[in-house]
């Protein structure tokens, strides 16, 4: 018998058993959905949080602090490298070591500044960092206007999305979270007032404050205001956030210039001094950016840099086991959704039988015309696999459906485009062959039932 005969045949048994058929097709079609819902949930949880992850700083970025105790960041308490007793400091002749270990990309320093930026009567205390260039444009900053500061512009700087909200009104002491409405500036368009000596900012202030007739102190006078135009101020609406929404960057030579214009013959804030107080000649950074060229190197980066007696962090350290948490999770989900489809198999099995049992002397007359047993075999399972295959592609396309809706759900929930539920090519593949596998199985033992079927006592018991 052919093929495609046996597919007809297979095919017309089934519509001569409509409401048998929908009934076992929609089990089928239910254990489908369930397991691809059940296995989306943990993959879009998985995809999602990797999506933060490369907003937040990525998989191949390593940060590297100095060991002398101001790395208060870091979460590794037990790392050898704190414990060295000669303190190493950030500077070029540290990043050259950290460029020539084999698969390091890129290398930059990051110079942090605590500054006070100033627009009339609106102020911003904030931590500003220079980057290199190179740095920069590694960084893949989407801008709403502006762009990347040229190399050797004197300081410029680049605004987060959601800067503006940090500036607050130095009469009232109000800011955006308080009062819901954003200051009247432009930062793409307008330059601001930049002050470096924020202790000296401080006690101007509140020498001022000073009520007559107090304690009598010396008045200390304001320090200088430095004017900085914009680079550019990056893309992103009030529910967009990344690494960079609230940071402000500059490039960090010409960051560096400022500072030593600024603290000319003074220690630099944040800057390491002798013993005796006095400012060191150069500047040292607060730590060094590492981009990595894959992420399966980032650990043996790290290891080669803690080697040198330097504090390191990276996403790397905890994704390794947070995916491995998630895999346990999709173990979890699928198996909830496999007994449906287990039942769904049940469902099958029951309906093959019955078709034999139905069908006893039409099996018996085959088997008197001399067909081949192969071929009976071949016609109750390739029904139950239409059944498999018909009850997967109505459940992969369900599964399909909810899945754009707990997306939508989700969010409008958290006001973001999020992930919630994801469903791959593979898991649409493997979904269907495994419910068309799924029918055969659970239509193997029926067809064996026919295939051993007496033809002579199939006739005689019809």
């Amino acid at each position: 018998m052919k093929f495609g005969d046996l597919l007809r045949m297979s095919s017309n048994s089934l519509w001569k058993r409509k409401i048998r058929t929908i009934l076992t097709i929609l089990g089928v079609v239910i254990g489908t959905a369930s397991i691809v819902v059940m296995i989306s949930l943990g993959l879009g949880l998985n995809r999602q949080t990797m999506q933060d992850i490369e907003k937040y700083g990525g998989l191949t970025t390593v940060n590297v602090y100095s060991n002398d105790g101001s790395y208060y960041m870091s979460f590794n308490s037990d790392d050898d490298s704190s414990q060295n007793t000669e303190v190493k400091y950030l500077d070029d002749e540290v990043i050259e070591q950290v460029k020539a270990l084999p698969h390091v990309d890129i290398v930059s320093p990051v110079l942090r500044a605590d500054v006070i930026l100033k627009s009339g009567v609106y102020e911003y205390y904030s931590s500003i960092q220079g980057y290199s260039i190179d740095a920069l444009n590694k960084l893949n900053l989407n801008f709403a206007s502006g762009g990347i500061p040229a190399e050797g512009e004197p300081l410029r700087l680049i605004y987060g999305n959601h800067t503006l909200e940090q500036f607050s009104n130095s009469k009232t002491n109000q800011n955006f979270w308080e009062t819901g409405e954003l200051p009247d500036i432009d930062l793409a368009g307008s330059p601001l007032f930049m002050i470096l000596d924020t202790d000296s900012y401080w006690q101007s202030r509140s020498s001022n404050m000073q009520e007559p007739g107090g304690d009598g102190g010396q008045a200390v006078k304001p320090p200088k205001k430095y004017m900085v135009e914009p680079a550019g101020v990056l893309a992103g609406d009030d529910n967009y956030y990344d690494n960079n929404s609230y940071s402000v960057l500059c490039d960090v030579d010409a960051l560096k210039a400022q500072l030593k214009k600024a603290f000319k013959n003074k220690a630099i804030p944040g800057q390491p001094t002798t013993k005796s107080g006095k400012p060191y000649k150069e500047i040292y950074y607060s730590a060094l950016y590492v981009n990595v060229d894959s992420m399966d190197a980032v650990q043996e980066v790290q290891n080669a840099i803690k080697e040198m007696g330097f504090q390191t962090d990276s996403n790397a350290d905890w994704v390794q086991q947070m995916q491995s948490q998630y895999r346990s999770i999709q173990a979890i989900l699928g198996g909830i959704g496999a007994v449906s489809l287990l039942v769904a198999a049940i469902g099958i099995a029951n309906t093959m039988m019955m078709s034999i049992y139905e069908r006893t002397k039409e099996i018996g007359i085959m088997k008197v015309l001399g067909c081949n047993l192969g071929d009976i075999r071949s016609l109750f399972l390739i029904e139950a696999a239409y059944i498999g295959f018909i009850g997967g592609a109505i459940g992969l396309a369900l599964s399909y459906g909810i899945s754009a809706i707990i997306n939508r759900i989700t969010t409008t929930m958290y006001g973001y485009q999020t992930t919630t539920s994801f469903i791959p090519f593979w898991l649409s593949g493997t979904a269907l062959l495994f419910a068309v596998l799924v029918g055969m199985l659970a239509g193997f033992f029926p067809a064996l039932r026919a295939m051993r079927l007496s033809p002579l006592a199939a006739i005689r018991n019809e």
